[in-house]
């Protein structure tokens, strides 16, 4: 996936109007290099079309992809080998890194909850709590360590949650607000407890949020629903813990740390010696 005008935008807040001091200063502005974007650590690759973008975007193009998205990478591998003017690699390195590790990382830190409930029939899915700008492509990421997307945006589908049922009056209210609006558009509801839950089972929504329950009480919860809907489960969960939901029977597990709290993976750029 390429986002060409954020990298483009990307590559300007990096020069900032003016020219990169240290390279003007000590490479010859015909130098050729070749260099190789190369792993530190192990993790899911995601961003290696963005990586190719920004190094066309200077001026490059000869290019040889090795390796790509959603590949499990080790350390020491190359993922990507470029020749041409080293000014120019210089000026995209920085950037392509940025792009390259960020969704690298969100692959990884995804693959590892997708394996911690793999042999159940739950799925890892992230949430809205994107980069501002990047949501395209973390939401990519997520796929490319084997996560499921959620809404991408707010026109997808309808989230009721508790703020909108306290400002409809009630969360039937809510469900017939959003239903009449929008007659054709899912409905999820989020609900806090059991009789919320035993409350809009007869709306007939197109799934349910369990908001900050335990594995135990997902557990009753599934049996309450009894597969009238998909349900999914939010808040509270975490790696060590994950299973544990995913075996109470709920569809989804919601994790917004996919996006907003995953570590870069560690990927560096290294000039060929002559």
């Amino acid at each position: 996936m390429i986002d060409v005008d954020l990298i483009k935008r990307a590559l300007a807040e990096d020069l900032e109007g003016g020219e990169d001091l240290t390279s003007v200063s000590t490479i010859q502005s015909d130098a050729v290099s070749t260099a190789d974007f190369t792993a530190r650590k192990a993790g899911v690759l995601a961003g290696i079309d963005m990586v190719k973008a920004t190094l066309q975007e200077v001026g490059l193009s000869d290019i040889t992809v090795t390796k790509s998205d959603g590949d499990l990478i080790e350390a020491g591998d190359v993922l990507l080998t470029v020749t041409g003017n080293t000014r120019a690699i210089l000026l995209a390195e920085r950037t392509a890194l940025n792009f390259l590790g960020h969704l690298s990382g969100i692959a990884s830190l995804t693959a590892q909850w997708v394996s911690a409930v793999a042999g159940t029939d739950c799925k890892v899915r992230d949430t809205r709590k994107t980069t501002p700008g990047y949501r395209q492509l973390e939401k990519y990421a997520v796929r490319m360590g084997g996560g499921t997307n959620h809404r991408m945006s707010l026109s997808d589908a309808a989230l009721i949650k508790d703020n909108h049922i306290a400002a409809a009056g009630g969360v039937s209210q809510a469900f017939s607000a959003v239903r009449n609006a929008f007659p054709s558009a899912a409905i999820e509801i989020e609900v806090d407890d059991f009789e919320q839950l035993r409350e809009v089972l007869p709306l007939k929504p197109d799934l349910i949020l369990l908001d900050n329950m335990s594995p135990t009480q997902c557990r009753e919860a599934v049996a309450i629903v009894a597969g009238a809907t998909k349900i999914e489960a939010s808040g509270g969960i975490a790696l060590e813990n994950a299973r544990a939901y995913a075996e109470t029977g709920v569809d989804y597990i919601a994790i917004g740390a996919l996006t907003h709290s995953a570590p870069v993976l560690d990927i560096g750029l290294d000039l060929r010696a002559e």
